[in-house]
Protein backbone atom coordinates (compact mmCIF):
# COMPACT_ATOMS: atom_id res chain seq x y z
CA UNK A 1 0.00 0.00 0.00
CA UNK A 2 2.98 2.64 0.51
CA UNK A 3 4.33 1.79 -3.08
CA UNK A 4 1.15 2.23 -4.45
CA UNK A 5 0.35 4.94 -2.05
CA UNK A 6 -2.83 3.88 -0.78
CA UNK A 7 -4.01 4.70 2.59
CA UNK A 8 -7.26 2.89 3.51
CA UNK A 9 -10.35 4.18 4.76
CA UNK A 10 -11.26 0.90 6.93
CA UNK A 11 -9.14 -2.03 8.33
CA UNK A 12 -10.65 -5.36 8.79
CA UNK A 13 -7.94 -6.76 10.50
CA UNK A 14 -9.12 -10.70 10.73
CA UNK A 15 -6.30 -12.62 9.62
CA UNK A 16 -5.28 -14.59 12.35
CA UNK A 17 -2.40 -17.43 12.08
CA UNK A 18 -3.15 -20.85 9.78
CA UNK A 19 -7.38 -19.86 10.35
CA UNK A 20 -9.93 -22.00 8.04
CA UNK A 21 -11.26 -20.77 5.31
CA UNK A 22 -14.76 -21.08 7.01
CA UNK A 23 -13.51 -18.95 9.91
CA UNK A 24 -12.25 -16.34 7.45
CA UNK A 25 -15.36 -16.23 5.48
CA UNK A 26 -17.48 -15.85 8.27
CA UNK A 27 -15.21 -12.61 9.68
CA UNK A 28 -15.32 -10.86 6.09
CA UNK A 29 -19.26 -11.41 5.52
CA UNK A 30 -20.07 -10.24 8.97
CA UNK A 31 -17.58 -7.52 8.62
CA UNK A 32 -18.62 -6.23 5.62
CA UNK A 33 -22.00 -6.35 6.08
CA UNK A 34 -21.87 -3.72 8.75
CA UNK A 35 -19.31 -1.60 6.58
CA UNK A 36 -21.96 -2.07 3.63
CA UNK A 37 -24.59 -0.87 5.86
CA UNK A 38 -22.89 2.08 7.06
CA UNK A 39 -21.82 3.27 4.15
CA UNK A 40 -24.47 2.34 1.29
CA UNK A 41 -22.56 2.56 -1.61
CA UNK A 42 -23.84 2.36 -5.09
CA UNK A 43 -21.23 0.01 -6.99
CA UNK A 44 -19.36 -2.30 -5.38
CA UNK A 45 -15.95 -3.46 -7.44
CA UNK A 46 -13.97 -6.15 -6.48
CA UNK A 47 -10.83 -7.68 -8.24
CA UNK A 48 -9.71 -11.11 -8.61
CA UNK A 49 -10.42 -14.77 -6.91
CA UNK A 50 -9.64 -14.71 -3.51
CA UNK A 51 -12.11 -15.44 -0.30
CA UNK A 52 -12.16 -11.95 0.14
CA UNK A 53 -13.82 -10.94 -3.30
CA UNK A 54 -16.19 -13.75 -3.59
CA UNK A 55 -17.07 -12.91 0.39
CA UNK A 56 -17.38 -9.17 -0.29
CA UNK A 57 -19.69 -9.77 -3.37
CA UNK A 58 -21.68 -11.66 -1.93
CA UNK A 59 -22.60 -9.09 1.13
CA UNK A 60 -22.94 -6.54 -1.64
CA UNK A 61 -25.27 -9.15 -3.40
CA UNK A 62 -27.52 -9.58 0.09
CA UNK A 63 -28.11 -5.73 0.26
CA UNK A 64 -29.00 -5.80 -3.37
CA UNK A 65 -25.61 -3.17 -4.02
CA UNK A 66 -24.13 -3.82 -8.06
CA UNK A 67 -21.05 -5.35 -8.25
CA UNK A 68 -18.28 -4.78 -10.49
CA UNK A 69 -15.83 -8.02 -10.84
CA UNK A 70 -12.38 -7.02 -12.31
CA UNK A 71 -10.59 -10.03 -13.83
CA UNK A 72 -13.94 -12.31 -14.66
CA UNK A 73 -14.06 -15.25 -16.97
CA UNK A 74 -10.69 -17.11 -15.39
CA UNK A 75 -10.93 -20.99 -15.27
CA UNK A 76 -9.83 -23.90 -14.73
CA UNK A 77 -13.13 -26.23 -14.76
CA UNK A 78 -11.18 -27.74 -11.84
CA UNK A 79 -13.00 -26.91 -8.11
CA UNK A 80 -10.07 -28.00 -6.66
CA UNK A 81 -7.43 -26.43 -8.63
CA UNK A 82 -6.70 -23.53 -7.65
CA UNK A 83 -8.63 -23.87 -4.19
CA UNK A 84 -10.32 -22.41 -3.36
CA UNK A 85 -10.26 -19.79 -5.79
CA UNK A 86 -11.55 -21.61 -9.03
CA UNK A 87 -15.41 -21.93 -7.20
CA UNK A 88 -14.53 -17.85 -5.61
CA UNK A 89 -14.58 -16.54 -8.97
CA UNK A 90 -17.48 -19.02 -10.59
CA UNK A 91 -19.55 -17.75 -7.86
CA UNK A 92 -17.95 -14.25 -8.49
CA UNK A 93 -19.43 -14.17 -11.72
CA UNK A 94 -22.76 -15.56 -10.86
CA UNK A 95 -23.96 -12.42 -8.69
CA UNK A 96 -21.54 -9.77 -10.77
CA UNK A 97 -23.74 -6.84 -12.65
CA UNK A 98 -20.45 -5.70 -14.64
CA UNK A 99 -17.77 -8.43 -15.32
CA UNK A 100 -14.67 -7.15 -17.08
CA UNK A 101 -12.81 -9.70 -18.67
CA UNK A 102 -8.89 -9.78 -19.22
CA UNK A 103 -8.65 -12.02 -22.15
CA UNK A 104 -11.03 -13.17 -25.13
CA UNK A 105 -10.82 -16.46 -23.64
CA UNK A 106 -12.35 -15.29 -20.02
CA UNK A 107 -15.06 -13.29 -22.16
CA UNK A 108 -16.41 -17.06 -23.63
CA UNK A 109 -15.82 -18.60 -21.12
CA UNK A 110 -18.42 -16.33 -19.45
CA UNK A 111 -21.01 -16.51 -22.63
CA UNK A 112 -20.70 -20.14 -22.42
CA UNK A 113 -21.99 -20.45 -19.08
CA UNK A 114 -24.95 -18.62 -19.89
CA UNK A 115 -23.62 -14.81 -18.45
CA UNK A 116 -25.79 -11.97 -19.46
CA UNK A 117 -23.46 -10.87 -22.93
CA UNK A 118 -24.65 -7.00 -21.99
CA UNK A 119 -22.88 -7.76 -18.59
CA UNK A 120 -19.35 -8.61 -19.90
CA UNK A 121 -16.52 -6.49 -21.04
CA UNK A 122 -13.32 -7.12 -22.64
CA UNK A 123 -10.35 -5.04 -20.98
CA UNK A 124 -7.68 -6.44 -19.75
CA UNK A 125 -6.27 -7.24 -16.50
CA UNK A 126 -5.53 -4.37 -14.41
CA UNK A 127 -2.25 -6.35 -13.36
CA UNK A 128 -0.66 -5.27 -16.08
CA UNK A 129 -1.42 -1.31 -15.26
CA UNK A 130 -0.50 -2.11 -12.11
CA UNK A 131 3.30 -3.57 -13.38
CA UNK A 132 3.99 -0.78 -16.19
CA UNK A 133 3.55 2.08 -13.42
CA UNK A 134 5.44 0.11 -10.57
CA UNK A 135 8.45 -1.00 -13.24
CA UNK A 136 8.81 2.87 -14.04
CA UNK A 137 8.82 3.77 -10.51
CA UNK A 138 11.26 0.99 -9.47
CA UNK A 139 13.74 2.13 -12.88
CA UNK A 140 13.88 5.94 -10.96
CA UNK A 141 14.55 3.94 -7.76
CA UNK A 142 17.30 1.02 -8.28
CA UNK A 143 20.42 2.38 -6.83
CA UNK A 144 17.98 3.28 -3.46
CA UNK A 145 16.16 -0.19 -4.01
CA UNK A 146 19.62 -2.20 -4.16
CA UNK A 147 21.62 -0.86 -1.28
CA UNK A 148 18.59 -1.90 1.07
CA UNK A 149 19.71 -4.71 3.62
CA UNK A 150 17.62 -7.68 2.34
CA UNK A 151 19.05 -7.48 -1.32
CA UNK A 152 22.82 -7.70 0.38
CA UNK A 153 22.42 -11.22 0.99
CA UNK A 154 20.68 -11.90 -2.63
CA UNK A 155 23.62 -10.11 -4.77
CA UNK A 156 26.92 -11.88 -5.21
CA UNK A 157 29.61 -11.73 -7.95
CA UNK A 158 26.76 -10.27 -10.60
CA UNK A 159 27.50 -13.24 -13.05
CA UNK A 160 24.82 -15.63 -11.46
CA UNK A 161 21.57 -16.49 -13.07
CA UNK A 162 18.59 -16.10 -10.76
CA UNK A 163 15.62 -18.23 -10.78
CA UNK A 164 12.95 -16.48 -8.67
CA UNK A 165 10.85 -18.86 -7.04
CA UNK A 166 7.68 -18.78 -5.18
CA UNK A 167 4.90 -21.15 -4.21
CA UNK A 168 2.05 -21.11 -1.81
CA UNK A 169 -1.10 -22.81 -3.15
CA UNK A 170 -3.07 -24.76 -0.92
CA UNK A 171 -3.34 -27.97 -3.00
CA UNK A 172 0.44 -27.97 -3.28
CA UNK A 173 0.35 -28.41 0.50
CA UNK A 174 2.52 -31.92 1.79
CA UNK A 175 4.45 -33.99 -1.07
CA UNK A 176 3.96 -31.96 -3.93
CA UNK A 177 5.17 -29.04 -1.89
CA UNK A 178 8.33 -31.20 -0.80
CA UNK A 179 8.95 -32.83 -4.48
CA UNK A 180 9.55 -28.88 -5.54
CA UNK A 181 11.92 -28.63 -2.40
CA UNK A 182 13.70 -31.23 -3.72
CA UNK A 183 14.30 -30.57 -7.43
CA UNK A 184 15.40 -27.06 -6.03
CA UNK A 185 18.08 -28.80 -3.89
CA UNK A 186 19.21 -30.52 -6.64
CA UNK A 187 19.12 -27.88 -9.20
CA UNK A 188 21.63 -25.70 -6.95
CA UNK A 189 23.89 -28.35 -6.09
CA UNK A 190 24.58 -29.13 -9.72
CA UNK A 191 24.47 -25.19 -10.86
CA UNK A 192 26.82 -23.68 -9.12
CA UNK A 193 26.51 -20.12 -11.12
CA UNK A 194 22.79 -19.89 -10.42
CA UNK A 195 21.54 -18.27 -7.60
CA UNK A 196 17.82 -19.32 -6.20
CA UNK A 197 15.56 -16.80 -4.13
CA UNK A 198 12.29 -17.82 -2.26
CA UNK A 199 10.51 -15.65 -0.83
CA UNK A 200 8.87 -17.75 1.32
CA UNK A 201 5.03 -17.90 2.34
CA UNK A 202 4.40 -17.44 6.03
CA UNK A 203 1.76 -20.12 6.27
CA UNK A 204 3.74 -22.74 8.44
CA UNK A 205 2.37 -25.40 5.96
CA UNK A 206 4.87 -23.84 3.98
CA UNK A 207 7.49 -22.40 5.68
CA UNK A 208 8.31 -25.02 8.15
CA UNK A 209 8.72 -27.76 5.19
CA UNK A 210 10.88 -25.52 3.12
CA UNK A 211 13.03 -24.20 5.58
CA UNK A 212 13.69 -27.88 6.80
CA UNK A 213 14.62 -28.95 3.35
CA UNK A 214 16.34 -26.19 1.78
CA UNK A 215 18.19 -24.37 4.56
CA UNK A 216 22.08 -24.56 4.33
CA UNK A 217 22.71 -24.02 0.58
CA UNK A 218 25.16 -20.97 -0.29
CA UNK A 219 23.27 -20.38 -3.46
CA UNK A 220 19.30 -20.70 -2.16
CA UNK A 221 18.30 -17.65 -0.62
CA UNK A 222 15.53 -18.12 1.55
CA UNK A 223 13.30 -14.72 2.19
CA UNK A 224 11.15 -13.44 4.19
CA UNK A 225 7.43 -12.41 2.19
CA UNK A 226 8.19 -9.31 0.23
CA UNK A 227 7.03 -5.95 -0.09
CA UNK A 228 5.47 -5.61 -3.74
CA UNK A 229 8.79 -2.86 -4.91
CA UNK A 230 11.10 -5.68 -3.56
CA UNK A 231 9.64 -8.31 -5.56
CA UNK A 232 9.08 -6.23 -8.61
CA UNK A 233 12.76 -5.67 -8.87
CA UNK A 234 13.62 -9.40 -8.37
CA UNK A 235 11.31 -10.41 -10.98
CA UNK A 236 12.97 -7.78 -12.84
CA UNK A 237 16.63 -8.97 -12.06
CA UNK A 238 15.47 -12.64 -12.49
CA UNK A 239 16.80 -14.70 -15.20
CA UNK A 240 13.48 -17.36 -14.91
CA UNK A 241 10.64 -17.90 -12.50
CA UNK A 242 9.41 -20.49 -11.10
CA UNK A 243 5.52 -20.23 -9.47
CA UNK A 244 2.36 -21.50 -8.61
CA UNK A 245 1.25 -17.67 -8.43
CA UNK A 246 -1.33 -16.75 -10.80
CA UNK A 247 -0.55 -12.73 -10.92
CA UNK A 248 3.45 -13.64 -11.77
CA UNK A 249 2.14 -14.96 -14.66
CA UNK A 250 0.19 -12.21 -15.97
CA UNK A 251 3.21 -10.16 -14.99
CA UNK A 252 6.26 -12.08 -16.31
CA UNK A 253 5.53 -11.58 -20.06
CA UNK A 254 6.21 -7.69 -19.50
CA UNK A 255 9.32 -8.08 -18.28
CA UNK A 256 10.14 -10.85 -20.61
CA UNK A 257 10.74 -13.42 -18.38
CA UNK A 258 10.24 -16.95 -19.02
CA UNK A 259 7.70 -19.08 -16.37
CA UNK A 260 7.78 -22.90 -15.37
CA UNK A 261 3.88 -22.93 -13.67
CA UNK A 262 4.11 -25.57 -10.93
CA UNK A 263 0.81 -26.55 -11.09
CA UNK A 264 -1.69 -28.94 -12.79
CA UNK A 265 -4.02 -26.55 -13.76
CA UNK A 266 -3.55 -23.17 -14.83
CA UNK A 267 -6.92 -20.42 -15.13
CA UNK A 268 -4.05 -18.77 -17.72
CA UNK A 269 -3.65 -20.93 -20.23
CA UNK A 270 -3.25 -17.25 -22.96
CA UNK A 271 0.73 -17.32 -21.87
CA UNK A 272 0.92 -20.93 -22.53
CA UNK A 273 -0.36 -21.35 -25.77
CA UNK A 274 1.58 -18.17 -26.31
CA UNK A 275 4.84 -20.48 -25.31
CA UNK A 276 6.06 -17.53 -23.08
CA UNK A 277 5.03 -19.78 -20.03
CA UNK A 278 4.98 -23.69 -19.74
CA UNK A 279 2.32 -25.41 -17.42
CA UNK A 280 5.50 -28.68 -15.41
CA UNK A 281 3.35 -29.78 -12.62
CA UNK A 282 5.38 -30.50 -8.79
CA UNK A 283 7.54 -33.48 -10.30
CA UNK A 284 10.98 -33.55 -8.79
CA UNK A 285 12.36 -35.02 -12.27
CA UNK A 286 10.27 -32.99 -14.71
CA UNK A 287 10.99 -29.55 -12.80
CA UNK A 288 14.28 -30.44 -13.04
CA UNK A 289 14.74 -31.24 -16.53
CA UNK A 290 12.75 -27.88 -17.36
CA UNK A 291 14.93 -25.67 -15.71
CA UNK A 292 18.15 -26.73 -16.70
CA UNK A 293 16.81 -26.96 -20.70
CA UNK A 294 16.31 -23.00 -20.19
CA UNK A 295 19.60 -23.00 -18.47
CA UNK A 296 21.54 -25.15 -21.35
CA UNK A 297 19.63 -24.15 -24.38
CA UNK A 298 19.69 -20.53 -25.44
CA UNK A 299 17.43 -20.97 -28.23
CA UNK A 300 14.72 -22.76 -26.08
CA UNK A 301 14.91 -19.89 -23.79
CA UNK A 302 14.29 -17.21 -26.33
CA UNK A 303 11.60 -18.95 -27.80
CA UNK A 304 9.92 -18.29 -24.46
CA UNK A 305 10.82 -13.99 -24.52
CA UNK A 306 6.89 -12.62 -25.03
CA UNK A 307 6.79 -10.10 -27.72
CA UNK A 308 3.53 -8.83 -26.37
CA UNK A 309 1.29 -9.31 -22.55
CA UNK A 310 -1.33 -11.36 -23.58
CA UNK A 311 -3.06 -10.05 -20.80
CA UNK A 312 -3.49 -6.58 -21.37
CA UNK A 313 -2.30 -3.17 -22.39
CA UNK A 314 -2.13 -1.37 -19.52
CA UNK A 315 -5.30 0.81 -20.02
CA UNK A 316 -7.44 -1.61 -18.18
CA UNK A 317 -8.61 0.59 -15.61
CA UNK A 318 -9.17 3.58 -17.84
CA UNK A 319 -11.14 0.87 -19.48
CA UNK A 320 -13.20 -0.15 -16.75
CA UNK A 321 -13.83 3.63 -15.24
CA UNK A 322 -15.28 4.72 -18.71
CA UNK A 323 -17.47 2.21 -18.88
CA UNK A 324 -18.69 2.55 -15.52
CA UNK A 325 -19.01 6.04 -16.20
CA UNK A 326 -20.47 5.83 -19.25
CA UNK A 327 -23.64 3.25 -17.35
CA UNK A 328 -24.20 6.03 -14.98
CA UNK A 329 -24.07 8.44 -16.94
CA UNK A 330 -21.55 10.03 -14.91
CA UNK A 331 -18.44 11.82 -14.57
CA UNK A 332 -15.43 9.78 -12.12
CA UNK A 333 -13.09 12.19 -9.92
CA UNK A 334 -10.27 10.04 -9.47
CA UNK A 335 -8.20 11.29 -6.12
Amino acid sequence: MDFFEIKPDIFLNIMTENQTLANLSAGILQNMEKILSKVSPDILIVQGDTTTAFLTALAAYYKKIKICHIEAGLRTYNKFNPFPEEINRQLTSRIADFNFAPTEKSKKNLITEGIDSATIFLTGNTIVDALNWGIEKIKSRQTEIEGKEIFKKVSGSGNERVILVTMHRRESFGEELKNVCIALKKLAEENKSIKIIYPVHLNPNVKKPVYSLLSGLYNIILLEPLCYEDFLWLMYKSYMIITDSGGVQEEAPSLKKPVLVIRKFTERPESVKAGISKLIGTGTGTIIKEVTLLLNNEDEYKKMIAVSNPYGDGRAAEKIINIIANEYKCSIIIK
